[in-house]
């Protein structure tokens, strides 16, 4: 089973969540007593409204702190909560001494950690001291002594945790950007060492086209056919840069996919690629490059793998990721499409889509033999 980091507004949600039923369940058999063996309905009455209120303000005092929302009136929220928490026993009875603690959850939240640590220790001490003022059983103080900062510690950890995920998520984002970022950059030092020279060449070449006008129209002609050979390699050169196969093969595609995916946090081992045909490289560099893509863009994934194996069908390819819960529109979209046309028109097969263990896989298979040469030795075993 592979663990997802759930989005902050869910995860602070589930906390509070949680947190609610937690003090819910210390409170909930009192306020069941109060309203169910004694029958009086201002106790009772009293009991729900508090019950009510303690539970509200509480879950909104941890939600806007968890969402980095405070405010100095969080601190009045506080001693609210601190008060009802105190009246309860003093007024229902030895059955609501859990109430004491309540408070202590939200200490390390709402104030400043070197604060905290002092309320606690003084709400720890208070909070006994008054339950024994008030007759409750000398047992029950002495465990919510201990009880109250334990609850303080597990607020703070509970509030730590949570930033601690939301800063991880927040970098691997982060990385996945600069990713991206370098790529864009290296195609762009490439378009730039294929323009540069080629445009520089093309401007001198004219420059001498130019002095040579009237006195040497051979020379000017020669110059201009030059130029218009430059001109069609630089455009072929560009054409390459842009499909991104200038000097290229799949095994250098790949490592650099598996470079790309380990700086975005995603767990990934450069493939063994084994010596491979030409032609594989182009259709199968493509399939590559845009899983990987996906995988950075359209996923939650925390590891990919890839492979490649050589039968005596063709060359597979096969790119498997953790992430498909998130987007499985991505699943549907045109670049997918585009990559089965790619695959089709080499006489491969292509495939993507969610597995059932919560996988999204894309695999490509192109055979081993070209198009052409498949065509030209079916001609020869024909004639």
């Amino acid at each position: 089973m592979q663990l997802r980091v759930p989005r902050t507004p869910v995860l602070a949600t589930a906390i509070v969540g949680m947190s609610l039923v937690a003090l819910g369940g210390t409170l909930l058999p009192s306020l069941w007593r109060e309203i169910v063996l004694r029958h009086d309905l201002d106790r009772s009455l009293y009991a729900l409204l508090s019950v009510a209120g303690l539970l509200g303000l509480y879950g909104r005092l941890l939600w806007g702190n968890l969402m980095r929302r405070t405010h100095p009136r969080h601190r009045v929220g506080l001693a609210v909560i601190a008060v009802i928490s105190c009246l309860l026993p003093a007024v229902l009875g030895p059955d609501w001494a859990a109430a004491l603690v309540m408070p202590a959850g939200l200490i390390p939240l709402v104030l400043p950690l070197r604060v905290a640590v002092p309320v606690t220790a003084i709400g720890a001490l208070g909070i006994t001291g008054y339950g024994l003022a008030l007759g409750l059983p000398v047992p029950t103080m002495v465990y919510e002594f201990f009880w109250f900062p334990f609850a303080a510690l597990s607020g703070y950890i509970s509030f730590w945790l949570f930033h601690v995920v939301t800063e991880l998520r927040q970098a691997r984002a982060e990385l996945a950007r600069a990713a991206v970022g370098e790529e864009r950059q290296r195609f762009a030092r490439d378009l730039h060492d294929v323009l540069g020279h080629s445009l520089q060449a093309v401007a001198l070449r004219a420059e001498v086209a130019e002095r040579y006008l009237d006195r040497d129209v051979a020379r000017v002609r020669k110059e201009l056919t030059e130029i218009q050979r430059m001109a069609r390699d630089c455009v072929h050169d560009v054409r390459e840069v842009v499909r991104g196969y200038r000097a290229t093969s799949l095994r250098t595609e790949l490592d650099g996919a598996s470079a790309v995916l380990s700086a975005a946090g995603i767990r990934c081992r450069p493939p063994q690629v084994p010596d491979l045909p030409a032609h594989v490289h182009e259709p199968l560099g493509w399939v590559a490059r845009e899983a990987v893509t996906n995988v950075l863009r359209h996923s939650t994934a925390t590891w990919c793998r890839i492979e490649v194996s050589v039968d005596g069908h063709g060359v597979h390819l096969e790119i498997v990721n953790d992430g498909a819960g998130r987007r499985a529109a991505a699943e549907h979209g045109s670049g997918l499409t585009g990559l089965a046309e790619r695959i089709a028109a080499v006489g491969g097969s292509f495939s993507a889509g969610h597995r059932g263990d919560g996988t999204f896989a894309v695999r490509a298979a192109v055979p081993v033999r070209a198009p052409a040469e498949a065509a030209r030795t079916g001609a020869e075993g024909t004639a």
